[in-house]
């Protein structure tokens, strides 16, 4: 699986953006999705994750508490690509945003392919 990031830019604190992550290759059906990020000097982060689902129920999502009630996850798997829509945006979710397939999990480690990464800067 092949991961490409986009959407990321500059925005004032309380504006939005929309994170792509577009995936190619033979593999996507069974994959969780996730959203990690990285801020300069910092380890990277846990944003949120979303399970495959293939059924009627959805899938399941989560996320960090320090994004609930403004970041929210989505995927179509029809067109493999996952999204992360980002509300009311903080000078402190400035940071490269990486989308990553693996395992429904907070941890890094369960994710097994990686995208290069979106940078989104905020402004105060």
């Amino acid at each position: 699986v092949q991961l490409v990031e986009s959407g990321g830019g500059l925005v004032q604190a309380g504006g939005s953006l929309r994170l792509f992550c577009a995936a190619s290759g033979p593999t996507f059906r069974g994959y969780a999705m996730g959203w990690f990020r990285q801020a300069p000097g910092q380890e990277c982060e846990f944003v949120s994750t979303i399970s495959w689902s293939g059924s009627w129920s959805g899938a399941s999502t989560y996320y960090a508490d320090s994004v609930k009630r403004r970041f929210t996850i989505s995927r179509d798997n029809a067109k493999k690509t996952m999204y992360l829509q980002m509300n009311s945006l903080k000078p402190e979710d400035t940071a490269v945003y990486y989308c990553a397939a693996g395992s429904y999990s907070r941890s890094s480690k369960d994710y097994a392919y990686w995208g290069r990464g979106t940078q989104v800067t905020v402004s105060s």
